[in-house]
Order: C-alpha cells, then structure tokens, then sequence
C-alpha cells in the first residue's frame, strides 16, 4: 500500500482539510485569503488520530504530484514553468490567447482561472491558487500532529519535517515566481483580510529553518515501509536550493556531499529493470542503454534504481487512484494534418490503423510516437544548441541519441502516405529541388522531441485494436511514475555550490563529467567551468523534471547575492537585478540574459499558416523576472495591502512588507 496514490483516504478523511485551510481558494469566486465554511467534521477531532494524519499527509503528497500531471487534463503546469525559461516556449497556434507576447498579455488582470475554459494556454492560476492550497494541507498537519497522543514525540516530529518539506517546496516556487509574497502558516477559525507581503528572502530564511529541523527527523527512504512519502535526501536536496538561495554555499555543499557520499545512493551507469521496446519496435526499434531504462516508469521507483532520491508513484491497477501524464499528446509535434505535405502536394503523415486491410507497422508513427498536439514545443537551443560542448555536439550523449531511440528528430518520420510518390522517404521541411515550404507551420508542427522521457507506455488503449480511431497505442501518455529528485541533480547542485565559493574550482567540472560519462558522451569539460555550463547540463539532464524558471530564478539570485559572473561576464547587482524593464538585449537578470540568447523571445514576428495565427511575436520583459501578484488577491484583501511587483500596474515601492517572517507569523494571530 502506498499512502500518496490512495484516493480513498481523501473521500473520507482528507476532505476536512480543504474545508478547514486558512488558504483555500475557490477557482471560481476568487477569494482570496478566506477559509470554507468549516466542515461538518471538526479538525480537532478528525486529526487527534493518526490515521487522520496520514490522511492529511496522503493529500500532500498527492498535490505534490499534480503540478507534473494535472489541470484540466492538458498538463498546462509544468509547461508553464518551462516557457518562462530559455527552453520553451507555448506553441499551440490554433489558440489565440496563446502565451507568447508575454512582455504585452502578462498583467496582473491577465490570469484566467476557468478550469472549463478550453482557450487557455498557461496554468498561472495554477501555480497561485493550488500552491496556497498546498501549503494549508501542510500547515493542517504541523497545527494537529501534537494533539495525537499516541504518537512518540519522534514520530510527531517525523510528520512535522514531512510537512515542512511541503511547505518548504511550495514557498520556494512562490518566492521565485512571484518574489514577495503573503506568509501563511497556520489554519485560521475566520476569514483574514489584512494580509501583508512577506519579503522573498524572511520566506527562504523561514523554510530553510523548517528544512533543517526537517532533516535531522524525518528517515531516509532505507528505513520507511512506503515509497512516495517525503524522506531524509528529499529534504536535504531542498535544504541545498535553500542555502544556495541565502548565499550559505559552503553549507549547500555540505549537503550534497552527504547525498553524494553518505546516503546510500549512486549514479545508474548500466542497464537495470525492465525493459521496454517502446510500444512499435518495427516502427522505431530502441537499443537497451541506461538512459531509456532509467526514466521508464516501471524502473523509476524500484529497489534496484539507487539514483532515485525521491519519486512521486503514479501507477497500478486502481486507474481511479491515478492521474494521467499526457506527454505524449502535448509535447509531441502536430503532425497528422495537411500542413506538412509531401513535394507531390499530399499530407505526409497519416494515422495508419491496426484495424486497417493495409496496416503497415513500419510506418505506425501515432502508435510509436503518440498524438501530439503541441501545446508546448522546445527552443531550437534546447533541441539542438544545448548539446554542444566544447564547441562540438556529442554524438555519443546518450540523452540526445536517434541512433539508440532515445532522442527522436523530424527527418525520422518517413512518408506514411501511400498515394505519394514520396512514400517511405523522410520528410522534409522544404521541397529539396524548390525550395517550396512544406510545413507551413513549422512552430507547431516541426521540432525534435526527448523520446525517452515523454514516451510512456498506455496498455488499455493498446490492446483496444477494435476502438473507433484505429488503436491508436498509447496515443496521450498513460499513468506514470515520475522523478522528484535524483542523485544527478545533486552533483550539479554541489557544481554550483562550488563555483560560488571559488568559480576556478579544478573539481568543478568532475560533478558535470560524472553526469556526462553516465550518459557515455565523448565530450567531457576541461580546465575551469561556468556557471553557463552548470545550467546548460541541467537543462540537459533535468528536462521535464526540475522547474526551470524558478532554478533560472534561483540562480539568478544566487549570482547577484554572490558578485561570481555569468558565462558573458555580466555580474548582478543585488539592488536592482529584478527591477528593470524592456525587451532590449541589455540588463537584467540571468534569467532574462538566459531567454534572450537562446530563446525565441524578442527576436521579431515569426510566420505561420495556422488555424488561430498567422503571425507570432514572441516577447519577454525584464519586468517578468517576477509574475504580477494577481489583481484578485490584492482586491480581495481588503483590509491590508499587498505589494505588486515591479513593472505592473499598481507597483508601489513604499507598500509596508514585513521584512521577518516571524513579524509575519506573529500578525496572523491578529483578527481583521
């Protein structure tokens, strides 16, 4: 049994939570900092138990999960993320209200929280609302855990370092999106509507002091019976991001060591588990390597993966318990409509069905590949430029192999329609001879994929050869475990941690080679490193797994509280590094001068033929370092203010903040 997959506990106990939450917000009200109306079950009651602790804790864990598998069935949350990074950007053309004009759409009225609305194409809402109600469950658990009397004090402890771990997780995104940010600690009787800002670094002070407690208590995952509740090396893997964030880079490391030494776990540098053919071998046969076996969901939880530090499981036989990761239907490229097209005028691509009398597997791409809409489709840096090192692309990095079919490019699709003369040849983006375009959507509908982390595997509509479409095979993406951290992340925290400390460190690039050499790359750093280099390994090893614009965010301010420069030279001043506007190349943050260089942001309109758009501009302000504070939260909070963000409307520096957190806990105590 595992208590973060269990739904039955949340029928029956967990829902006190929700109506008990200092922070619940109703996505269609929009109130903010209200309680519900209190359930008809009393917390007092329902949490003296410890079964309603772990009620409290299995709705924890499972929140935590749905910002890589939820909102509205279109994975909108962490693509969110991922387009306010350089790797990124929205792409579904057909929408437009598409988030690409940021610079311009981004305000703080702009957020539209309608879970029904099928136009939208961000989860900013998401990140606001369902983050708040994140922290109200844990802040659930750390207000009753002391009332359960059957408990020792070293297992109420356990539960409290467990949600502080929540807490923690859920502050710093908050922090890194949205800077200064109101301070919620406790489960409050009545509604609150004074509500102040706290500063970003009182909230990173607060959970590092929680994550430290959280470390000594909670056990390492050796010592648990479950998988998938927080344990000791998730908490010291937050713990560094916190210290790395305060500028305490000597503690940071110290961390890392102990998870890289101390703790029990290793790299994967060999094959292990089961292996998966990848569902059509005759259309896109897959070589067994340690890559594509470490991130199949049935590998990535089991004894035998020493890398894993923490993993969130999203598997099994109750399909109801589950929440379905569709990466296969919103990270994959558009390509089964006419506007990729043969050089004889005919649509290249088809899907074939199994059903058919002239099914051919070779050519079943849908099946192999899944039907890709492309909500959100990769930069051409993170497809192609990323993967250069030492001024050359490694061909042997296994996280970027065609060859081994891990990686899968557009020239390996192949003409599927058989009334062309062009069957069974690649398709191209122009005609060879002409010039002609073929695609005449080439945002959407032309761009490589990381087949070895968005495949996954969906057995019931395989076997349904008989369905209305032809089988498709798993066409969306299916129900999957997914990584929270592992070991990796950890050698390229202590990288970073040590470049802080002293940038000319020799021992720098070890921590990126041991990562590079697990995936057999023949380029290997030399001599002294960048901070350019630390971040453009985690792109490549962390893609879908780490929140990119908050690490963006973090290393940001890491690089400015620091004085170390960036891999141009350009070093930050702390004062003003998240205060400046415009769209031009100069100033900013890191995370700005990160989009500029290698994004599609600012660099003019782009033409497409598409269903919604014609022209695309895709722009990013300096200003959007941090995300408006949304208009419905500071409305609603009458009787306080809350302090907008730099460049939007309402902005004003003199807005009182509390600069400690613990003046921001003492002032929820007070009544309205």
């Amino acid at each position: 049994m595992n208590l973060t997959i269990h739904k039955s506990r949340s029928r029956n106990r967990g829902i006190v939570i929700l109506l008990a939450a200092a922070l619940t917000i109703s996505s269609c009200s929009k109130e903010f900092l209200q309680p519900d109306p209190l359930s008809i079950y009393l917390p007092n009651e329902t949490f003296n138990t410890e079964s309603g602790l772990l009620s409290a804790m299995a709705i924890c864990d499972r929140h935590l999960k749905g910002y890589w598998a939820t909102d509205h069935n279109e994975m909108l949350t962490l693509g969110t993320e991922y387009i306010f990074s350089e790797l990124m950007v929205a792409s579904n053309t057909d929408k437009r209200s598409m988030m690409a004009d940021v610079a311009n759409m981004l305000t703080p009225t702009s957020d539209n929280s309608s879970l029904q609305n099928l136009d939208r194409s961000n989860s900013m809402w998401y990140l606001w609302e369902e983050t708040y109600k994140g922290i109200s469950y844990a802040n659930t658990i750390i207000k009753y855990v002391d009332q359960v009397q059957t408990l020792s004090e070293q297992d109420k402890n356990a539960y409290k370092g467990r949600a502080y771990f929540h807490r923690a997780f859920r502050y710093m995104a908050l922090v890194f999106e949205y800077g200064d940010v109101p301070l919620v600690t406790t489960i409050i009787d009545v509604p609150k509507q004074n509500y102040r800002s706290t500063k970003r670094d009182a909230i990173l002070q607060m959970i590092t002091k929680d994550l430290e407690f959280a470390v000594q208590w909670v056990p390492d995952q050796k010592n648990m019976n479950l998988i998938g509740m927080i344990n000791k090396g998730a908490c010291r893997m937050l713990l560094a991001k916190c210290y790395l964030a305060l500028g305490a880079y000597q503690k940071a490391k110290e961390q890392t060591d102990m998870l890289i030494d101390q703790s029990g776990y290793a790299l994967m540098t060999e094959s292990f588990g089961t292996f998966n053919d990848g569902g059509e071998a005759q259309t896109w046969p897959i070589t067994r390597n340690v890559i594509w076996d470490m991130h199949r969901p049935e590998n990535k939880l089991i004894p035998a993966n020493r890398e894993v530090i923490m993993g969130m499981p999203n598997r099994g036989a109750d399909a109801e318990s589950f929440v379905k990761m569709l990466t296969m239907r919103i990270l994959y490229p558009f390509v089964f409509d006419t506007r990729i097209q043969t050089t004889d005028g005919k649509q290249a691509l088809l899907n074939i069905k199994r059903n058919s009398g002239d099914y051919n597997a070779k050519y079943d791409y849908m099946r192999a590949f899944g039907r890709g809409i492309a909500t959100f489709r990769p930069t051409s840096f993170q497809s192609k430029g990323v993967w250069a090192v030492n001024g050359k692309q490694d061909e042997g990095d296994l996280r970027h192999s065609a060859k081994v079919g891990n990686w899968v490019r557009m020239e390996d699709y192949k003409v599927n329609n058989k009334a062309s003369k062009d069957f069974g040849k690649p398709v191209t983006l122009k005609d060879p001879e002409t010039g002609k375009l073929l695609c005449s959507d080439s945002i959407r509908r032309w761009y490589d994929v990381p087949h070895y982390k968005f495949f996954l595997d969906d057995p019931v509509s395989e076997a349904n050869i008989s369905g209305s479409d032809g089988s498709r095979g798993a066409t969306n993406g299916s129900v999957a475990d997914w990584y929270l951290y592992r070991l990796a992340e950890a050698y390229l925290l202590r990288a970073e941690a040590k470049y802080y400390i002293n940038p000319t460190d020799g021992t720098i690039k070890d921590d990126l080679n041991a990562v590079r050499q697990r995936a057999k790359c023949t380029e290997l750093y030399q001599g002294t490193v960048n901070i350019g280099d630390i971040m453009n390994e985690r792109a490549r090893e962390l893609y879908w797994e780490e929140w990119r614009n908050v690490e963006l965010k973090r290393v940001s301010l890491c690089l400015a509280r620091s004085g170390k420069p960036d891999e141009w030279g350009n070093v930050y001043n702390l004062d003003n590094f998240d205060k400046q506007s415009g769209t031009d190349a100069i100033g900013g943050s890191y995370w700005y001068q990160r989009i500029v260089h290698y994004s599609l942001y600012n660099k003019g309109i782009i033409h497409v033929n598409a269903t919604g758009l014609s022209d695309i501009k895709y722009t990013m302000d300096k200003k959007n370092m941090y995300w408006p504070i949304p208009n419905v939260a500071i409305t609603s909070n009458i009787k306080g203010q809350l302090k907008q963000n730099y460049g939007y409307d309402g902005y004003n520096p003199a807005t009182p903040v509390w600069d400690k957190w613990e003046d921001a806990v003492a002032d929820e105590a007070t009544a309205d």
